[in-house]
């Protein structure tokens, strides 16, 4: 009986001091694809938890049109008020944002709209886009019971909006610019206000608060986790270009040597974190997982199973071009994204081309090369030293499928088979040699 009402009474307590929470969350700095997964997080949270508000603490001049459309559509689904608190500015896709929460309160001299889309060059849209963005914020707007006029014209300067109605009365915009065609809707503070998009003004987020009647709550301050920062790090357009590139060079070094070493696992590293980050960022399907694993399987069949480079692992190359480059598209590309994607994937296999070329330069320029790589004439022999393996026997030191390497008298060599797997400890003779592999078949005497 006592433990019941011990329970009771700790329910009762928590139950409180959550309903006396506030959760406040940062939108700073660009919208990239790393911050939805973090809003997507806060919204699930409080769905549990029930706080009194969220709160979005937005300051941006936008980022990316598909990162801001997720979290506007994770800001209409939540289960608890939410308060858009522009300190400073909610500029493009921070508009939309804005204009998701159930409240827009601004500081003074903070501004909100300019949401056009524009282009890599930073020109306008195709109308593709535009209309697209253009409803967007016209849909978001009307669901708040915002003027979906003056949103729209925030998107398209074509528009005249010359005025719209509030509370049943008939307002003129003839002293707001980008009222008329030619210009976008920009809004300050007081024209926010005074045109309903806007519903308060607080300098701090205490006034903000207290006006609420939510003087000292528990304020719940939220930031990204180390993996979703992480993750906004990997997706960034320059990184995931880099870690294709890394990739590539990786796997073009491994297959142009036996066995599987160094040049593999750094690609496959670099490879699996740019997979990762975009399946985290919610950029990789199912399609493209089965395309990239596909491609990864043709490549290691190449390397371990089929002697030489040919049909295997060209397809297989191909197939993880084609993953990679769906995974920089989102779900709905737009044309700009589509030629962004195809942009970095250039980027990533002009990189790994132009890095692999100066690793090769360097290499041949070390000491540990023209000591180990006798050079005669205009040609490299690196197969001298291994002739005089011929007909000899040894221990496989490794399973063969059909590379790996065998020790011949304490002398450890790359092997390859003529198709053959063989097991380790195997006794291999020398039939050839080609480069600095020494091709081999079991001894069956």
């Amino acid at each position: 009986m006592r433990l019941s009402l011990f329970l009771s009474a700790i329910a009762i307590l928590v139950g409180n001091a959550l309903a006396g929470q506030v959760y406040y969350v940062p939108i700073k700095g660009t919208i990239d694809l790393g911050l939805p997964p973090f809003v997507e997080r806060v919204v699930a949270l409080a769905a549990k938890e029930q706080p009194q508000v969220i709160i979005f603490d937005i300051n941006t001049f936008g980022g990316r049109l598909d990162g801001a459309t997720r979290i506007k559509d994770a800001i209409m689904d939540a289960t608890v008020p939410t308060v858009a608190f522009i300190n400073r500015r909610a500029i493009s896709a921070g508009a939309l944002i804005a204009l998701a929460c159930e409240r827009i309160v601004m500081t003074s001299g903070g501004t909100i709209g300019a949401a056009t889309a524009v282009n890599l060059e930073g020109k306008k849209a195709s109308e593709k886009v535009i209309s697209y963005m253009r409803e967007e914020m016209s849909s978001t707007a009307e669901a708040r019971n915002r003027p979906r006029r003056i949103a729209e014209a925030m998107v398209d300067e074509d528009l005249t909006v010359p005025w719209v109605i509030i509370d049943g009365d008939t307002v003129k915009l003839d002293d707001v610019e980008g009222s008329k065609a030619g210009k976008l809707i920009t809004l300050t503070t007081q024209k926010a206000l005074a045109l309903g998009i806007a519903d308060d003004s607080h300098e701090t987020l205490d006034d903000l608060l207290a006006a609420m009647d939510l003087g000292g709550v528990e304020i719940i301050t939220f930031s990204p986790s180390w993996s979703e920062r992480l993750v906004r790090f990997l997706t960034d357009p320059v990184v995931s270009s880099l870690l294709m590139s890394i990739g590539f060079m990786g796997l073009i070094f491994e297959l142009r040597s036996p066995g599987f070493g160094v040049g593999g696992i750094i690609g496959v590293v670099a490879l699996s974190l740019f997979f990762g980050a975009s399946f985290m960022a919610e950029l990789a399907t199912v399609t493209e997982v089965l395309i990239l694993l596909a491609g990864v399987i043709l490549v290691l069949l190449e390397v371990f199973v089929i002697p030489g480079f040919g049909v295997a692992g060209i397809s297989g190359i191909i197939l993880m071009l084609w993953g990679m480059y769906n995974m920089l598209l989102s779900a709905y590309p737009m044309p700009e994204q589509i030629k962004g994607a195809f942009l970095g994937l250039n980027i990533g296999i002009i990189g790994a081309i132009l890095a692999g070329i100066v690793m090769l330069r360097a290499l041949l320029g070390s000491k540990f090369f023209k000591r180990n790589v006798p050079i005669g004439g205009l040609e490299f022999n690196v197969s001298v030293g291994l002739d005089s393996l011929l007909g000899s026997s040894g221990q496989t030191l490794t399973p063969c499928m059909p590379t790996g390497k065998a020790d011949f008298a304490g002398r450890q060599v790359n092997i390859t088979t003529r198709g053959e797997f063989l097991d380790e400890g195997a006794t291999v003779v020398v039939l050839a040699v080609e480069g600095n592999t020494a091709i081999v078949r079991l001894d069956d005497q």
